[in-house]
């Protein structure tokens, strides 16, 4: 059934703003990994990556709950504004500081881990799924819910971690920040290139599937540069990143 027109409108507003948030978030993602970390630049296109990407993920939910069959863009745009989220705190708290928004995250993250939990385990027993889907649950759909179990594993542990611990400091806060932005800034990637850029070719081009994956391939790879770098050389140390806190976008409680 056609939706009304009023909400075909809205819809397509929405649509639109999806569009043109990600594209920003992916301009001011690339600045902000090209920039040197800690400087002018790299704040300020970090900020903007911040509101670009959770203006888009926040579109990908309305999206996902006013569009049919669309309940796996729900979790990933929602698994998004967590990331990023996540990821700003890190460092607009300071060091050693959380709050209420911290607590509020973990909440989000679990919700999200809990079940694909169940799923992976039921999954790799052989058991019966307790989500009954139309796409069948092998193959590159079994690797990709394992995956995404994995990650919010992590997410859900050190999260978990954090909130013990009552915050985090030194090294560590600087790769929870880091992973956390690049995964977001993967996913905005995979989003445009290997969902978005298809629909707008001409049938007749056909773009092999190997480099559609490659801008996010390339985010990844950089990701583990840096996290390698963090942790093993004294690159951190000598350029005294991560000293001091950035202006928070939210008050802390």
């Amino acid at each position: 059934m056609a939706l009304p027109s009023s909400i075909s409108s809205v819809t397509m507003g929405v649509f639109g703003l999806h569009i043109a948030a990600g594209t920003l978030a992916l301009v001011a993602g690339l600045v902000a990994l090209s920039a040197a970390k800690g400087g002018t630049l790299h704040r300020r296109s970090g900020a903007i990556f911040v509101v670009a990407m959770l203006t888009m993920a926040a579109a990908a939910d309305y999206l996902a709950v006013v569009r049919p069959d669309q309940l796996p863009n729900l979790l990933i745009g929602t698994f998004t504004f967590y990331l990023v989220t996540t990821a700003w705190l890190t460092v607009s708290r300071g060091e050693r500081q959380r709050g209420l928004l911290e607590i509020g995250c973990f909440a989000v993250i679990l919700s999200l881990f809990a079940p694909f939990a169940v799923l992976s385990f039921q999954l790799a027993t052989g058991m019966r799924p307790f989500l009954n889907s139309a796409v069948p649950l092998r193959g590159p759909v079994m690797v990709a819910i394992y995956v995404f179990t994995v990650v919010t594993g992590i997410a859900v542990a050190t999260d978990f971690k954090l909130l013990i611990a009552g915050g985090i400091a030194g090294k560590a806060r600087i790769e929870r920040h880091l992973w956390r932005m690049c995964l977001g800034l993967a996913l905005a990637a995979g989003s445009a290139f290997t969902n978005g850029l298809p629909r707008l070719l001409p049938k007749d081009v056909h773009v092999p599937l190997a480099l559609l994956f490659m801008p996010q391939l390339i985010v990844v790879a950089v990701l583990f540069f840096w996290l390698a770098r963090i942790r093993f050389t004294r690159w951190y140390a000598a350029d005294g990143v991560g000293n001091e806190s950035v202006q928070p976008l939210v008050p802390a409680e």
